[in-house]
């Protein structure tokens, strides 16, 4: 049964900053000059606890706890008597340009191990990552970013009469466009209805795997039961109106003359090859299992793939164990067809991103192809939320980036103390 309670959130105080200067992007999306004009809106904002740096040399994790009990004692960020729940509003556009809404709201999770009835994964996940944010718990205590859970059925509306006639806490629009909006909830009823309404639901971890395994490494570290038992976690509904997933594509480096008689060889084998335009390079989602857009850097001419025969992926030795969905699954079989096969890449290699980058921009894409950045990218379809679904029912994980779900989550919104 999924546990979904409220929490007694450390936040800033907008009476000390102005939120829209002190909150992020995920920090897992960050580069260095986006860490830096983050910082420069506010020598407060999360970053310096989420992403830190120490210019001294100091350890960065300790860095970071200490400007966060620096930052509660100067009244920047204070924490809640009572717990609450925060319904969670962001408006944002697609890349057709429609605008929608998806609604949420973040509450702590009782972390337990992955399984049916519980919480279930869909990505492999690396070490390297883990490692970072178990360290970064250990110095905080809190949790300073949430995981993004889906669950099965409707839950937004226990909360819907709390919000009537209220001013959020915060309105905040970010460099995507997106308007983020939060209000917080201290109903006790309001609480209830919502945990009851869950707690039937299985959870999918849409992203911030990482994130939650290192919340059960953290708390079997710690031990016993207590508030480190639970992740903060924005949780929104599988039927939500709103929900989107973008497409992650990849693009390839350090093609030499073999491996460029590899990848034409193992295309002309494996799919049709339609001459497109860049206009619609990205294929239907009626394509059929595995299609893609391709464009190389020596030719320059996108192209259009189609599998030939879905015996290529049942026969695949790398698929051999899969599941029908996962099979059908376009990351999967650009793993098991391209990369592994065609490539002679290891799951390390794809993991440790060697030969390999992604980019969900698909005219960045191209561009960085055109450009002579990459030498080829694969063009993918958006994974449907219902495949999803499947495989993780399979108890299997997807390959990395095989799903985008947009917006991003803002950090900074509400932090969960763990002890």
């Amino acid at each position: 049964m999924a546990e979904v309670l409220p929490f007694n959130a450390l936040h800033f105080n907008p009476e000390q900053v102005e939120i829209g200067d002190v909150v992020a992007p995920p920090y897992d999306v960050i580069d260095a000059a986006g860490r830096t004009a983050l910082v420069g809106r506010s020598p407060h904002n999360v970053v310096e606890l989420d992403l830190p740096e120490a210019r001294d040399g100091s350890d960065i994790y300790e860095h970071a706890a200490a400007n966060l009990a620096a930052w509660e004692e100067q009244g920047i960020l204070v924490r809640d008597d009572s717990p609450s729940i925060w319904a969670l509003e962001q408006e944002y556009s697609t890349p057709e340009g429609e605008r929608r809404t998806r609604r949420g709201f973040l509450a702590r999770v009782r972390v337990t191990e992955y399984g049916p009835g519980l919480i279930r994964p869909h990505e492999r996940t690396q070490p390297g990552p883990k490692e970072d944010r178990l360290r970064l718990t250990r110095a905080t205590a809190h949790n300073l970013s949430p995981i993004f859970v889906l669950h099965q059925g409707e839950a937004f509306s226990k909360l819907e009469p709390a919000l009537e006639n209220r001013e959020p806490f915060c309105e905040v629009s970010d460099d995507d466009g997106t308007l983020h909006r939060a209000w917080k909830i201290t109903d006790p009823a309001v609480h209830e209805q919502l945990s009851a309404a869950l707690a039937d639901s299985e959870l999918l971890i849409a992203d911030g795997h990482h994130r939650y395994e290192t919340a059960r490494a953290y708390a079997e570290e710690i031990g016993g039961d207590g508030e480190h038992r639970y992740t903060l976690a924005a949780l929104v509904s599988l039927e939500d109106p709103g929900l989107s997933v973008f497409a992650t594509h990849r693009l390839l480096h350090d093609l030499d003359t073999p491996k460029q008689e590899a990848l034409r060889d193992t295309l002309l084998a494996h799919f049709d090859v339609s001459q497109v335009t860049l206009e619609t390079l990205v294929p239907d989602r009626d394509d059929g299992p595995a299609a893609f857009g391709y464009i190389d850097a020596h030719h320059k001419q996108p192209w259009r793939l189609t599998l030939k025969d879905t015996a290529s992926l049942d026969d695949a030795p790398a698929l051999a164990e899969r599941s029908e969905p996962y099979r059908r699954l376009d990351a999967a079989a650009l793993e098991a067809l391209i990369l592994g096969g065609a490539l002679g890449m290891s799951t390390d290699d794809i993991a440790a991103k060697r030969g390999l980058s992604y980019c969900s921009v698909t005219s960045e894409a191209i561009d960085r192809v055109l450009r002579g950045e990459a030498d080829a990218a694969f063009i993918l379809r958006p994974t449907p939320v219902e495949q999803v679904r499947a495989i993780a029912d399979e108890g299997e994980n997807m390959p990395p980036k095989s799903t985008f779900f947009f917006p991003k989550l803002l950090t900074g919104l509400a932090f969960n103390p763990l002890r």
